[in-house]
């Protein structure tokens, strides 16, 4: 196995069809040009269980040839913070390709082992290469990472519980998934006794993977912790999120 990666992935939901574009960066005279993508479809696997192989749709609808890698890894979040490392349980075939304009080039996922016990959560990095360097033009690619989710035999369901913690001269709101399945958390709305909004710091990923521990800094600087009624509002995967929340002494 390979070094883990870090990875920030987008923030929100991305769109059916989701572009990677390729900016070219004109030096001097040459300007700027902003070519028409990649479309990629889909954006997201949830792969039943027993089921081994996926397709994912790639689309070149740039007004060039396009090189493109994909990469599978094994997706985890120890201490809260997205990792990726290497994985060959899940395969991408080809792992390398190449497009002419207007072509399209399916990609087969292949999951090796199925998934045991609880969910297993990997995700596909799609890196579209920058051309070969030309002078006076600098090539920046961008790059869309998959999420995939791979489903065992048995049934799994998450099971958030949330709460207040304090560390580091913070605050925090804390979800902790004791599930076996990840859930996708959108739209939180913190409030505290009579509706008073609660500022959350941006995070960029909404996903709270099975046995982990997700956290959300707390960015109103009236805060303080309190025994007053704490209430949140969201958007999950399970349905409405619509209640207390509880102060906890333990640190996050």
């Amino acid at each position: 196995m390979g070094r883990a990666l870090r990875w920030a992935p987008p923030a929100g939901r991305i769109a059916a069809i989701a572009a990677l574009a390729v900016l070219a960066c004109g030096l001097g005279s040459r300007g700027q040009e902003a070519n028409r993508g990649l479309s990629v479809v889909p954006v997201s696997f949830e792969m039943a269980s027993g089921q081994m192989t996926a397709v994912l749709n790639l689309q070149n609808n740039t007004e060039h040839d396009v090189d493109f890698q994909v990469r599978a890894f094994a997706w985890g979040q120890p201490g809260g913070v997205d990792q990726l490392t290497p994985t060959d349980t899940l395969i991408a075939s080809p792992p390398l390709g190449h497009m002419s304009v207007n072509a399209g080039q399916v990609v087969r996922l292949v999951l090796r082992r199925p998934a045991q016990g609880g969910e297993a959560a990997y995700r596909i990095l799609l890196d579209q290469l920058p051309p070969p360097p030309q002078p006076g033009v600098v090539g920046l690619a961008l790059r869309l990472s998959i999420p995939v989710f791979a489903q065992p035999k048995t049934r799994v369901a998450p099971r958030l519980s949330w709460s207040i913690q304090s560390g580091g001269g913070a605050h925090y709101l804390v979800a902790v998934n004791h599930g076996d399945r990840h859930d996708t958390i959108r739209d939180m709305v913190l409030s505290a006794a009579g509706g008073r909004p609660i500022a959350l710091e941006a995070n960029a990923s909404p996903y709270v993977l099975p046995g982990a521990t997700r956290r959300w800094r707390i960015a109103s600087k009236d805060f303080a912790p309190s025994r007053e009624g704490l209430h949140l509002t969201a958007r999950a995967d399970t349905g409405p999120v619509d209640q207390p929340v509880s102060i906890s002494d333990a640190a996050p």
